[in-house]
């Protein structure tokens, strides 16, 4: 079955004012539907491969695409998995913003506090030069970890679980805060949807 778009969990104005209405649309319908339809056409020629999830075509850094899609696929099928999971992680619901749960202890645990690891996360979103990502994922030792990726490249690849990941390519916030990638970040942690980031922790440690 071909991949498809994923339902946006909300409009695209309900995270205003930190993320403006146009981006999110532009992003969601034209950046990420982009990254579907490219990895669909790469995926013709192999069709067994529709049987396999995205997340499944990523793991063991790639092992199961043949070599002549397979930087396609790690682009676009990275770029699928990444925005399917950034949607998610974000939120309007008020509730589900505020740091609790199994996650908010292990991040305090294995950081200090909130504060300090939105420090060294932002820093490490921040220090991605060009197009990428920073991640908070669990590593193979089921260890919380915050490291950074180039482009499209999925924490899926390393066989790492990513639980928080924030978009630092221009086009996700270039609109609104121009080149100001740290004021973009700073607004970001304001709609982060810890709620989802603990079902996803908690079912990693499983």
């Amino acid at each position: 079955m071909k991949h498809e778009l994923p339902k946006l969990p909300y409009g695209y104005d309900s995270l205003e004012p930190y993320l403006d209405a146009k981006t999110m649309e532009i992003h969601y319908n034209k950046h990420h539907q982009a990254y579907i339809d490219n990895l669909n056409k790469a995926l013709e020629k192999h069709s067994k491969l529709f049987e396999k999830k995205v997340e499944e075509l990523l793991v063991n850094g790639l092992e199961a695409v043949p070599e002549e899609i397979k930087l396609i696929v790690r682009n676009h099928g990275g770029g699928h998995v990444n925005h399917s999971l950034f949607w998610q992680i974000m939120t309007p619901d008020i509730r589900a913003r505020e740091f609790k749960g199994e996650i908010a202890d292990a991040i305090k645990d294995k950081f200090g506090d909130l504060d300090k690891f939105k420090e060294q996360f932002s820093a490490s979103a921040m220090g991605r030069f060009g197009s990428g990502w920073a991640w908070l994922i669990i590593n193979q030792n089921k260890e919380l970890e915050i490291i950074s990726t180039p482009n499209q490249d999925s924490p899926l690849m390393e066989g790492k679980i990513p639980l928080l990941g924030v978009d630092v390519w221009e086009h996700a916030y270039y609109l609104k805060y121009q080149n100001k990638r740290a004021d973009y970040i700073r607004e970001w942690w304001s709609v982060v949807n810890w709620k989802k980031v603990n079902e996803i922790y908690m079912d990693s440690l499983k």
